[in-house]
């Protein structure tokens, strides 16, 4: 077994966290392409190693999943938020979760929403004006807040709750950031940034215990099978207490919405910027949809339209690394990684390799037909993980996105008339525009 990995020199207790904050982006690429399959540096006082080799990453992911978990050395701020949802959770309260969850992500049920997704879609075009300016990563995020909370919560989000959630949202996001000063100082101390990421969490919680009496005011949960109605009636069996609840509800109600939100607002800029693309997905939505809104069924023939998805998560993955931490000193590459480090899953390094992509910076949804996809390493695309901890809600998020993607491309194209182009990114928990997307609307004709 070989020696240490190469990596950056870092400085005395800070080791590379402050180069890693100052633009996690660069620094992945950096690393990714200076020092090969594994990287070995610090952040703060936190060991890492970074893999970037798809036999490597799915070894963690796939393969011997049983010897890692989700990391410990994260510090107390994401449990505040998260508590013990499936995001977090671990051994058998992550597998009673994720199998009492399961019902409310089955096919046939998540095939059910899709007028569900259509009709809010349809009710923010209504608001929508041909030659309008807007911010096309907000109005995502409020469609997506709200088609999450009816879909899995059995729910209507109120306007008014939906502009709570998002003026909460910036406080919760920048507590996230890379910051190699954080380690220094305790998540009790009384600092601003402290006081207003509790704050927003208290708001968050406020919103989800007027959801859920709201439901206990009903007489149809016991019949439901969203996600909600599924943990009140094991709360009844005595199988969920209330911190479980509001614990996956959260989850839910943050993770839910923001990687698909973040997804369409990639895919308007990507095609703005791509009109030949554009062209071709109005093409296809004109075949097969002929002007009515578009089913679950017919999702399965919008192909091209699912390529640009591939491709805007490829190139902008909303969740642009994954951590585990081993449970045992573990073999990666040749090296030793010891146990209770970091091991850093980058798939903003991985998804942009020239070794398994051709000219990597390029858009090309074209990467995503069958016969190109085959050509490639399966880890060398992960943006909802792998594995037994994959994303449980994928499919709803596909489907939610190209449901979406196909009712506004068929109303409208867009054009970016931001400030930032190429675009600069902030890290947090997920990967966000670091300024407005601005987009102007034009209508198409019918």
């Amino acid at each position: 077994m070989r020696a240490r990995p190469p990596g950056p020199r870092g400085v005395p207790l800070f080791g590379n966290s402050q180069q890693y904050a100052k633009d996690p982006f660069s620094f992945l690429t950096a690393c990714a392409d200076a020092y090969g399959d594994v990287v070995h540096f610090d952040l703060g006082p936190l060991e890492t190693y970074m893999l970037t080799n798809p036999d490597d990453i799915e070894t963690v992911l796939v393969s011997e999943a049983e010897k890692y978990r989700k990391p410990r050395f994260q510090d107390d701020a994401i449990g505040d938020l998260l508590g013990e949802g499936l995001l977090l959770s671990e051994g058998e309260t992550w597998r009673e979760q994720r199998e009492l969850a399961q019902p409310a992500f089955n096919m046939q049920r998540i095939a059910s929403l899709d007028g569900t997704i259509t009709d809010y879609t349809e009710a923010m075009l209504a608001d929508w004006r041909d030659g309008e300016t807007l911010n096309v990563q907000i109005e995502m995020a409020r469609l997506t807040v709200k088609i999450i909370v009816e879909a899995m919560f059995g729910a209507e989000m109120r306007d008014d709750r939906v502009q709570r959630v998002q003026e909460h949202l910036e406080p919760l996001g920048a507590r996230f950031e890379p910051n190699p000063r954080r380690f220094l100082v305790p998540d009790w101390a009384p600092t601003r940034e402290n006081r207003e990421y509790r704050a927003a969490i208290e708001v968050l919680e406020g919103i989800i215990d007027d959801i859920v009496a709201d439901r206990r005011g009903t007489e149809n949960y016991p019949q439901r099978m969203d996600l909600l109605s599924v943990l009140m009636r094991a709360q009844a069996r005595d199988e969920q207490t209330d911190q479980q609840l509001r614990d996956e509800m959260m989850t839910m109600l943050l993770a839910g919405h923001d990687t698909t939100a973040l997804t369409l607002t990639y895919a308007w800029y990507l095609l703005s910027q791509h009109p030949d693309v554009e062209e071709t997905v109005h093409a296809e939505l004109d075949e097969v949809l002929g002007g009515d809104a578009p089913t679950a069924r017919d999702t399965r023939k919008m192909r091209y339209t699912d390529q640009v998805l591939q491709e805007t998560m490829r190139l902008y993955p909303p969740v642009y690394t994954l951590f585990r931490e081993p449970l045992v000193d573990v073999k990666l590459g040749g090296y030793r990684v010891p146990e209770g480090s970091a091991v850093m899953l980058p798939q903003w390094a991985v998804h942009r390799s020239s070794r398994y992509y051709e000219n990597p910076l390029e858009f090309d949804p074209d990467r995503w037909t069958p016969a190109e996809r085959s050509k490639r390493p399966r880890l060398s695309y992960f943006p909802f993980g792998a594995g037994p901890r994959h994303c449980i809600g994928k499919q709803f998020s596909m489907l939610e996105a190209k449901l979406i993607l196909g009712t506004v491309a068929q109303e409208y194209s867009t054009e970016y008339v931001g400030e930032d182009d190429p675009l600069t990114l902030r890290g947090s928990l997920t990967m966000h525009p670091r300024n407005p997307m601005e987009m102007r609307l034009h209508a198409r004709e019918n």
